[in-house]
């Protein structure tokens, strides 16, 4: 397995320089961005667990506009009080976005400001284990945009263990979490009125026929699998479960920058489908593509015990129950992207470490998710070899 770091991207990135890179925005390019509609009616229901207000310092500000998108600014037990980005000009908008004064260089400057609580970290995904490790061992929370950690098993369990010795929270920011049917799923499998999950499905579907511009052209070429957490999460996010093994096969693109010769990763995959036996005895397939046009988005459905969630629960008798609804977010929180979830995991994460418990998608959670898809990855590059995944456990 080839493990690609933040430096390395300094010494390899030339090798990519021949692929184009489409100047548009980034909500012109990247889907899933547009905002939901935020029911304001619910911000009326909200209740605060504590009056505390919580010190955190932003990284990131590049393409996605991460740093900013998830309400952190909004939120009344929240005080911004340093962002960074390793542009200045981006520095200066995420201050001005999230109504902050300090701003630091880098992630490191920031990590070692002994007033901060707590770090979001929405920097490249090849420097999110590495920030994550640095910031537990600075005492501070963490919260971070996906994946967990880029393509590297080592990684994965150096931040596991780095969560388990700090006693600190860790949050990955996986927005499928908070869907609205994903969210149904949970509760009602939560309540017992699923039973075993005999089959999940989960695909991020997502037509990049240029590449999305990004820090040291890390999206490029980018294996499918090593961004898998908007379709794993249709599992381990009702489930609270993993994955056994899996067998995955990989589809070589026509697209340039897919092509291995094109990419830093000498991946020739635009499209890899994942089969996983889970760990409760079920299966789950799993998709992510770069290079089939038409439907997009990250959504799911699963078959268990007692009937089918397909956007609603059908038992075979009762048909088409009310959707369970999400909780209610403090005022002036908004939804936001990626089907209305930016504003939930905030939320979730704040009121986390308000009340000194673990998150939604804790450590396990966000590992489980992640690392299933590096292992799918090598089985695609072993022509669908059936391999055992690492499960994560608390």
């Amino acid at each position: 397995m080839r493990k690609i770091t933040r430096r390395g991207f300094l010494h390899t990135v030339s090798g990519a320089a021949t692929v184009g890179i489409a100047s548009l925005t980034a909500q012109d390019q990247i889907q899933g961005f547009e905002k939901a509609i935020t029911d304001e009616e619910s911000w009326k229901a909200w209740q605060p667990v504590s009056d505390r207000r919580i010190r955190v310092g932003i990284a990131g500000h590049g393409v996605c506009q991460f740093g900013a998108a998830f309400s952190f600014q909004h939120h009344p037990n929240v005080i911004v009080a340093a962002v960074s980005d390793l542009d200045p000009s981006r520095c200066r908008d995420l201050a001005r976005a999230c109504r902050c004064q300090r701003m630091y260089p880098s992630c490191e400057a920031m990590i070692r400001d002994d007033s901060l609580e707590a770090i979001f970290i929405a920097t490249d995904a090849p420097s999110h284990a590495r920030l994550a490790i640095a910031a537990l061992a600075a005492g501070k929370h963490v919260a971070s945009a996906v994946p967990a950690v880029f393509g590297s098993l080592e990684d994965a369990e150096a931040l596991f263990t780095a969560v388990k010795s700090s006693g600190l929270i860790y949050m990955m920011f996986e927005t499928s979490y908070f869907h609205e049917d994903l969210h149904a799923m949970r509760q009602l499998y939560r309540a017992g009125d699923l039973g075993q999950v005999i089959y999940a499905e989960g695909e991020y579907w997502h037509y990049m026929p240029t590449p999305i511009d990004s820090y040291m052209g890390w999206r490029i070429g980018l294996p499918p699998q090593w961004y898998p957490t908007h379709s794993n999460a249709y599992y381990v996010g009702v489930t609270g479960g993993g994955f056994a093994e899996v067998s995955c096969m990989g589809v070589p693109s026509i697209i340039d920058h897919l092509r291995p010769e094109n990419n830093l990763y000498q991946n020739p995959f635009g499209t890899e489908i994942a089969l996983f036996r889970t760990s409760d005895g079920g299966m789950a397939r799993m998709g992510v593509s770069w290079d089939s046009p038409g439907d997009s988005g990250e959504k799911g459905r699963i078959r268990t015990q007692k009937g089918t969630f397909y956007g609603r629960f059908d038992s075979g008798e009762e048909k088409g129950a009310e959707p369970v609804s999400r909780p209610p977010l403090p005022p002036g929180v908004e939804a936001g992207g990626h089907g209305g979830s930016h504003g939930y995991l905030m939320s979730e994460f704040v009121e986390a470490i308000l009340l000194n418990r673990r998150p939604l998608v804790d450590i396990v959670h966000s590992l489980n998710m992640t690392v299933s898809g590096i292992v799918a990855h090598q089985s695609a590059l072993r022509d669908g070899e059936l391999l055992k995944i690492p499960r994560y456990e608390l």
